[in-house]
């Protein structure tokens, strides 16, 4: 086994919660492209080699914008699929990696990932037989809806746990994975349809994901503070 590791952004969606006329991941944060700001976390890491961004074969916005400073620690492979997973999957078989390569796989719009959490998946991670992911416990009490919106039930969140990325596997494993569940919402679901067992590793609620117009103002607050 080695000890390499690199990143893989799938981006070649739209984003269409944001309600805007450009993909949500080229919407302007911080006087940057959102994707901009998880490239930059993922690129400034020393132990991971090379960030590979998963883009849409018709994507008109990427050579808008300025990457000069990653140089070419930031590969674009313009492969993308219908979906999160095909995208994932796409960009893994495109990236020739080696089987037994770590592959972290982060949303891109997840633009608040810290360098410290990067480095706690990493350190937990590296000896694991299976892989994992960042997560949260729950904190909010649940309520199950019922057709017309009122309460079902309240459910039990003990033992539950919010998944973040990025999400940390073999390459070999997540292709296989992929593969055989293609329809997964995430990568450690694809994981779990193999029977294995991710490792939930700690983070906070600060690797929050952007999802509507709201998250905007947050995300500009923490990344001002990151970046002061």
């Amino acid at each position: 086994m080695t000890d390499q590791f690199y990143a893989l952004v799938p981006a070649a969606g739209f984003g269409a919660r944001m309600g805007q006329e450009i993909p949500k991941q080229y919407m302007t944060l911080a006087g940057r492209p959102m994707i901009f700001h998880a490239l930059a976390t993922l690129c400034a890491h020393a132990e991971i080699r090379t960030v590979f961004v998963v883009l849409s074969p018709q994507d008109e916005y990427w050579h808008s914008f300025d990457w000069a400073q990653f140089g070419d620690k930031l590969q674009p492979l313009f492969c993308g699929g219908d979906t999160r997973a095909a995208s994932v999957l796409n960009g893994l078989l495109a990236s020739e990696l080696q089987l037994d390569d770590w592959v972290l796989v982060h949303d891109a719009a997840r633009p608040c990932l810290s360098m410290q959490q990067l480095s706690r998946l990493l350190n937990e991670l590296r000896n694991d037989e299976v892989g994992g992911l960042l997560a949260v416990p729950v904190a909010d009490t649940l309520k199950r809806a019922d057709a017309m919106h009122r309460v079902a039930g309240t459910e039990s969140r003990a033992g539950l746990w919010q998944a973040q990325t990025p999400q940390m596997f073999r390459t070999g494993l997540l292709v296989q994975a992929l593969e055989t569940a293609p329809n997964v919402t995430d990568d450690a679901s694809a994981i779990e349809a193999l029977g294995m067992s991710p490792k939930l590793v700690s983070s906070d609620s600060s690797n929050f994901k952007v999802t509507y117009p709201q998250d905007m103002l947050l995300a500009e607050l923490l990344i001002g503070r990151k970046n002061n």
